[in-house]
């Protein structure tokens, strides 16, 4: 048996799916990235309070805003084929905020394990397309 054989499921390859599973996915992908805008968001709250404001400065709130609206404005072009490398992108932007407070770097590793783990399952449904797995590849 072939390499390819291997890959294809009991049903066969199948066609097309009669539905766009990659809307789903394009719509956890803008729902992340909404979560996301909302807690780096909070974290001006943070950076605020703590000390008493002592962290607070004008740049850091614009790099804040930014970034969360950049975020949100990042919702809209899922459809793009570089829409991915923008999502990690952004992500690695809060992830090295730690000139901002640490607490910017904490959210943003968590959420950069998020998107990867949303990389892996771009790459499980990539397969799974490709070797007839879904039920709308067969009705």
């Amino acid at each position: 048996m072939s390499q390819a054989e291997q890959n294809v499921g009991p049903r066969g390859a199948g066609h097309e799916p009669s539905n766009d599973p990659w809307k789903g996915f394009r719509g956890v992908c803008s729902g992340t990235l909404v979560l996301e805008a909302i807690v780096v968001l909070l974290v001006l709250t943070v950076v605020a309070r703590v000390d008493g404001g002592a962290h607070m400065s004008w740049w850091k709130a614009v790099y804040i805003v930014a970034i969360s609206l950049a975020m949100i404005l990042a919702c809209g072009v899922q459809k793009k084929p570089w829409a991915i490398p923008v999502d990690l992108g952004l992500a690695a932007l809060v992830a090295i905020g730690f000139f901002v407070h640490p607490s910017m770097s904490i959210v943003g590793v968590i959420f950069l394990a998020v998107w990867l783990y949303l990389l892996y399952l771009r790459g499980q449904l990539r397969s799974r397309i490709r070797g007839g797995y879904l039920g709308s590849q067969h009705d």
